[in-house]
């Protein structure tokens, strides 16, 4: 069910673009109760100039390696769970990646159920 876009700067590796995907569904399978084989992603490379973000936002100091990850997901997660999540992906991704916590950047859009289609024109889970 979720839709992820992961976005960032161009330049790094194939290898760290999947290792990315990787965590942030191993997340999402951890903490949200998302269902194995529920793997959909857009990972995106943008120049620069073209992925704009506020350095100091919130008191936050990001960098160049900023990452943009957004989800579209059923609605439903507590807000514990979300927390979990977040901190998850965070945590993922610096460990196996040495992303700074700082420069991760996730919001999650939450839609009803009705709005899926995954093929066939049939609404999924109405």
């Amino acid at each position: 069910m979720p839709l992820v876009r992961i976005d960032l700067l161009r330049g790094k590796p194939a290898e760290y673009r999947r290792r990315a995907g990787e965590v942030i569904y191993e997340a999402m399978r951890s903490t949200i109760n998302v269902p194995e084989s529920d793997h959909f992603q857009i990972l995106t490379e943008h120049e620069p100039g073209d992925l704009v973000f506020s350095p100091d936002y919130v008191g936050i100091r990001r960098t160049d390696d900023c990452i943009f990850i957004q989800i579209v997901l059923n609605e439903g997660r507590t807000l514990d769970q979300k927390r979990a999540f977040y901190q998850a992906i965070a945590d993922g991704l610096h460990e196996r990646l040495g992303l700074r916590r700082e420069d991760v950047f996730i919001v999650l859009v939450e839609v009803k159920k009705e709005n899926w289609s995954f093929g066939n024109g049939e609404a999924t889970y109405a």
